[in-house]
């Protein structure tokens, strides 16, 4: 009987593009033994498990080595929801390593900041010596090219090893060998240097562009002041518990996710959730670790360990973005299989067939054949999409928009209508009780008894009467048996009596209302507002009117939408008369009395006519964001919402959807140009080349700064701002179990 595979993680250093992970994956799906192969380009990690009878981890080690990268094995450390090593890719690319310092590490340390200023020295050294003895020049341009080539061919041979012939690295290294060999070794000397150098631009922009995302780590405090007892006491923060409770002082960080036990301050939420404006907090309110407390002393009761932090939470969510590709980037990816072979054949048939057929010169033939293997470098047209991509979703994430990756993140962009839900995302899902209608029953005995049967739930109509109660300082009964019919009723058994509350759809289907509580319903849900009916049984006991206000955003945002080209439209599960009166107020269409099923259908009506994004928060939603094109999921919803969604706005602001539509467009746009302004700069030089115009080291910009001219490009849109939210006060919802 086998032994059970050992479970490895590695730091592969060097690692930190999509296709220097795609050569990873390639490499490791070689070797016998090999499972559950997880990587992350943005930690530069490798996880797997490896059947050491069939693969021993020192022939993994030396196949990293070979690809040109150093892995280090990490110790073991317990899983996490918010703490793994990345997830299964399907990367293509052209193959290639960029090694971004690391903090703090100036470039020249770096073994590509190496190879560009030894290649550079001894380039300048010819260059100096061709003035006093041109033929010691020659040699030291073959030496600063062999210099530079050395290691890009030992990673062309170790690619081809692992299946992939027609890596960046085989391109150069032939341009560059055949270049000394014709005679040009000064253009070959200098292809490798701009080459080098390019690889060393290419890696210093993408460490920009995950550094954002890498920083947040650092937003957590490393301490805690723990209250234990009525002792406080300094502990580590990653050791913190769910259920203890920690005091944070004026001026401190928050530091884990939890609920304010005590006290009132204004915290700056922007660290985590790009909130500009301060945020009021007191007791019941949700605080998120990393931020900061600006006023008050609080206490507050930890609800998310370290690992599981929203912190932790963005940071996997990002992660996880790594392997959702956009339809841009898998159509790149096959074009590049068929692209970077094209370009080696036509190459040499322009380099073969004019002096074979044609009884042209051989050199200049070569030379334009040598020529076109640079200019058809397919590293600008590769890095055109996930550099945007990535960069794209980095800026969502510090201003509180996560999206899980590139197909989401295009998608959302070309949707035709976006459904919302009401409570708790059209509305703040802070309803209040306005009126209450007792049927033989005093009015405060009807609220004592409905906020008794809905003690248990989360939902805003449930906290509303649950509060309503409280004012009223009155004392609840205990309950047994509480159900949850989600989109209908909660019943319980209090005092021995079988209570329901229902929505009066739900009621009418079990009785029949008098009349003067059928037209009080009628009336309150002209009002706008949400009506709810006590029952024993089958024998209604009283109403109980509820508003929830419209966020102070939601007409604005709506306003956007519609300037974006985007139709609004509301899908909830309360009655007609209420979902018309807040839809008219917001100015948008409405569909209502909508079960969660009812609402997979109109879902997927609309999605008939063109693509549709649904924004929910609660577990009725999960369906409908599921069954969407786009499912996105305000951030103080329940985990199922937030698990189910493409895309999730941690500020509870409606306008983030529409700042969700215009980073996709933002980012589409991005990659048209960068898809545009590679191809076009390869056809022009291709057609100057075999004008005989370009020469190499012209040919290698045309790559190198290519490449460059797109990652820089791409990196514009980390400075990309969206819309401020209005200044108003908005403090944190709770997760809540929507059923309208």
């Amino acid at each position: 009987m086998s032994a059970s595979p050992s479970q490895l993680e590695y730091f592969v250093d060097g690692m930190d593009c999509a296709s220097c992970v795609q050569k990873v994956e390639h490499m490791v799906a070689t070797l016998p033994g090999t499972g559950e192969v997880k990587t992350s380009f943005n930690r530069q990690t490798l996880a797997l498990a490896l059947d050491e009878t069939q693969t021993g981890r020192d022939r993994l080690e030396r196949n990293l080595k070979a690809l040109g990268y150093t892995p280090s094995l990490l110790a073991p450390k317990p899983s996490a929801a918010g703490d793994h090593a990345g997830h299964d890719h399907d990367h293509a690319g052209h193959g290639h390593v960029h090694e971004a310092p690391k903090p703090g590490q100036p470039w020249y340390v770096t073994g590509q900041g190496k190879l560009v200023v030894g290649s550079g020295v001894l380039l300048a050294l010819a260059w100096l010596f061709g003035f006093m003895e041109p033929q010691l020049a020659t040699y030291g341009y073959v030496a600063a090219t062999l210099l530079g080539v050395w290691p890009l061919a030992k990673k062309a041979v170790a690619s081809a090893r692992f299946g992939d012939y027609f890596s960046i690295n085989t391109l150069v290294s032939l341009a560059a060998i055949g270049a000394v060999l014709i005679g040009e070794a000064a253009e070959g000397a200098v292809v490798v240097f701009f080459f080098a150098v390019g690889e060393l631009l290419e890696g210093i922009a993408a460490g920009r562009a995950r550094a954002g995302i890498q920083a947040l780590a650092a937003l957590a405090p490393k301490t805690a002041v723990l209250l234990e007892n009525g002792q406080a006491r300094e502990v580590a923060a990653d050791a913190l518990q769910v259920g203890q409770v920690v005091q944070v002082n004026p001026g401190a960080r928050v530091p884990a996710d939890g609920t304010i036990l005590g006290g009132t301050s204004s915290l700056n939420d922007s660290p985590v959730t790009g909130e500009s404006v301060p945020v009021v907090k007191g007791t019941g309110d949700t605080v998120y670790a990393g931020s900061i407390n600006t006023d008050g002393m609080l206490t507050v009761r930890v609800d998310r360990s370290a690992h599981d932090n929203t912190i932790a939470r963005v940071i996997h969510l990002v992660e996880e973005a790594e392997g959702s590709k956009a339809p841009t980037a898998r159509f790149i990816d096959r074009f590049s299989r068929w692209y970077t072979p094209g370009v080696v054949g036509v190459s040499a048939l322009v380099a073969l067939i004019p002096p074979l057929f044609l009884g042209a010169e051989w050199s200049s033939w070569l030379y334009k054949g040598i020529a076109l293997l640079l200019i058809g470098c397919p590293c600008a047209l590769v890095l055109s999409v996930p550099a945007a991509i990535t960069s794209g979703i980095s800026a969502g994430a510090r201003r509180g928009l996560l999206i899980k990756g590139g197909a989401a993140l295009e998608a959302i962009g070309s949707v035709k209508t976006v459904a919302f839900d009401k409570t708790g995302t059209l509305t703040a899902g802070q309803p209040r009780v306005t009126d209450i209608l007792g049927q033989g029953l005093d009015k405060n005995e009807v609220l004592r008894l409905a906020a008794a049967v809905e003690s248990g739930s989360s939902h805003p109509l449930a906290r509303a009467i649950t509060d309503a109660a409280k004012e009223a300082k009155l004392s609840l009964p205990p309950i047994t048996d509480a159900q949850a019919l989600p989109g209908k009723a909660v019943s319980a058994t209090v005092g021995g009596r079988t209570l329901s509350v229902s929505s009066p759809r739900h009621a009418a289907t079990l009785t029949v209302l008098p009349a003067e509580l059928g037209e009080a319903i009628q009336g309150f849900e002209e009002q706008g507002r949400t009506a709810v009916v006590l029952l024993e049984g089958r024998t209604p006991l009283g109403v109980i009117a509820i508003r929830d206000e419209p966020r102070p955003d939601a007409r604005e945002a709506l306003a956007r939408l519609r300037r974006l080209g985007v139709t609004p439209l509301m899908l909830t599960g309360d009655n007609a008369r209420t979902g018309r009166a807040i839809a008219g107020d917001l100015g948008l269409g409405v569909q209502a009395d909508l079960l969660p099923e009812d609402k997979l259908r109109v879902i997927a009506g609309l999605k008939a006519h063109g693509g549709v994004a649904m924004v929910g928060d609660g577990i009725n939603d999960a369906p409908a964001l599921a069954q969407s094109d786009v499912g996105i999921a305000m951030g103080g919803g329940t985990d199922v919402a937030l698990e189910t969604a493409d895309a999730a706005l941690l500020r509870e602001r409606v306008g983030g959807v529409a700042d969700l539509v215009d980073l996709s467009r933002a980012t589409m746009q991005n990659i048209k140009v960068n898809i545009a302004f590679a191809l076009g700069l390869k056809v022009i030089f291709l057609i100057t080349t075999l004008l005989g115009y370009t020469n190499l080291w012209m040919a290698i910009l045309a790559d190198t700064g290519a490449t460059a001219l797109v990652t820089a490009n791409a990196l514009r849109l980390l400075r990309w701002k969206g819309t401020e939210a209005p200044t108003s006060r908005s403090a944190a919802v709770p997760a809540r179990q929507a059923r309208t």
